[in-house]
């Protein structure tokens, strides 16, 4: 496991400051909330492709062992446990960690939350491993990377989401989001946005291969939807090799 910390202490107390909101739908993290349909439908598609679960079943990952890399108070972990997973999740940010912990107990699921570096994890693999906006907030995007490789097990998936930077991604999410409070103000630094091919860059000097890139777009009618469209924020699914 790389070892090299990648946490930003002013990002991690950002985000920690909102801990007690996150589970709000209408609070600070209400933008997340939105995003999550669209993300969940990415990971269940992508999760039934690699992984070989049937379409039909309620719980596609059962018997497989998932982690959330800065996964916030568990606004992801939640729904894989419901999956059929065994999470793990890690953040940051101790008190979001608390905030998860708290939410997990409340709805009788059992997950492993952790604070920290991923080296937290002491060497364990996982499955399935996302990092889902994430890797714009951390000091090292390639030892970040470099950590989530090595989290990943033989034949796993890794899943990241992070928005592109390009200037319909400043404008939504800096000038509109932040400047009418729609997300919290300090929440996005334009300049440490990835590009597609610069992550896929990072993903291969890891040992990764991208095999699926897809955006996500804003409709006024429907919300976060899943897109061709990478302009504003996106995904790439990685296996190793």
């Amino acid at each position: 496991m790389n070892a090299t910390a990648t946490i930003d202490p002013r990002e991690a107390a950002h985000f920690g400051a909102l801990a007690a909101d996150w589970w709000d739908p209408k609070g600070s993290s209400a933008m997340l909330h939105k995003l999550n349909p669209a993300r969940l439908g990415y990971i269940r598609e992508r999760v039934n492709g690699h992984l070989g679960s049937d379409p039909a079943t309620l719980k596609p990952l059962a018997g497989r062992t998932a982690l959330d890399v800065g996964c916030g108070a568990g606004l992801l972990c939640e729904p894989l446990a419901r999956l059929g997973a065994i999470v793990t999740g890690i953040d940051a940010a101790a008190e979001n960690i608390a905030a998860a912990r708290s939410h997990a107990t409340g709805q009788g699921l059992a997950i492993d939350y952790r604070a920290g570096e991923l080296d937290q994890l002491g060497g364990a693999t996982f499955d399935l491993v996302i990092s889902m906006e994430v890797i714009e907030h951390v000091t090292d995007p390639a030892a970040f990377v470099a950590g989530l490789a090595a989290a990943l097990a033989p034949g796993g998936l890794l899943i990241v989401s992070t928005p592109n930077r390009t200037a319909l991604s400043r404008l939504a999410l800096i000038t509109i989001g932040e400047g009418t409070g729609r997300v919290p103000k300090g929440t996005h630094d334009w300049s440490k946005f990835l590009r597609p091919d610069e992550l896929a860059a990072l993903l291969g000097e890891a040992g990764l291969t991208v095999i699926d890139r897809r955006g996500l777009s804003l409709d006024p009618r429907k919300g976060f939807v899943l897109s061709d469209d990478l302009k504003l924020d996106y995904f790439l699914t990685a296996v190793r090799g």
